[in-house]
């Protein structure tokens, strides 16, 4: 036999022994992003020089911007707001800055009772404002980084080899392996095990209702049962081909 065919029958071999074990192939980590975060994760960049905000459901990275106006008195709201959700500057109509008849000029204007921001005209004409910025930072997907999770909910994950239990919370909306990327900071082999609920291996591409994991967590919350005891399980299984995301 030539080492071609050899080498297609080792790697034919190889595949088949990894569907029987329940392997896929993981996306490449190193080149993820995250689609959801939660209040928890947007409230970790609240510094000038990492400055995230959420608002109207997504979550935004304005540290660009609070480079490029670096110093500008107009960045400070934004900056005592970093790490805080500000749907509440909105409209949710119009998703545009909230507007009111301004009581000096008579005219509609917007409301910021915070203070005057960045990109917002000044109260009355001045020949120092530049409007060449094109779009208000407001407008627009440049900073977006992600939605905000709108509810999470717990699961157990437990490492059948080593027997570690870890409670993960995680967005309703987000797929195994959203998940497993959460997973990482407690094993970054998350790869190398196939992810099991009732027996079943799970679907990685789906979320965990989609693979029939249900959140039951209000109902179990009302009968004033402990989390251990309604939270589900997803077991890890070792794969023992040492993969690293």
């Amino acid at each position: 036999m030539s080492r071609s065919a050899e080498a297609a029958t080792d790697s034919d071999s190889k595949r088949k022994s990894s569907q029987r074990r329940g392997l896929v192939k993981a996306p490449d980590f190193r080149y993820f992003q995250p689609r959801y975060f939660t209040t928890a994760e947007v409230a970790k960049h609240k510094e000038e020089d990492d400055l995230w905000v959420s608002y109207l459901g997504h979550v935004y990275d304005l540290t660009p911007l609070a480079k490029e106006y670096k110093g500008d008195i107009l960045l400070k709201p934004i900056a005592e707001a970093a790490g805080t959700d500000i749907s509440h500057w909105f409209d949710a109509k119009t998703k545009d800055i909230s507007k009111h008849v301004d009581p000096l000029t008579n005219t509609l204007r917007y409301h910021t009772p915070w203070g005057r921001f960045i990109h917002i005209p000044p109260q009355l004409p001045c020949s120092d404002w530049a409007t060449d910025y094109g779009k208000p930072w407001w407008q627009g997907t440049q900073y977006m980084v992600g939605r905000l999770i709108s509810k999470t909910r717990h699961i157990r994950l437990i490492n059948v080899l080593t027997g570690q239990d870890h409670v993960l919370e995680v967005g309703t909306l987000e797929t195994m392996w959203e998940i497993a990327h959460r997973f990482l900071t407690y094993n970054a082999h998350a790869a190398s095990y196939t992810w099991k609920y009732d027996g079943r291996i799970l679907n990685m591409d789906r979320t965990l209702e989609e693979n029939g994991i249900y959140n039951e967590e209000d109902d179990f919350e009302l009968l004033k049962m402990d989390d251990p005891l309604y939270l589900p399980a997803i077991m890890l299984h070792f794969n023992d081909d040492l993969t690293e995301l």
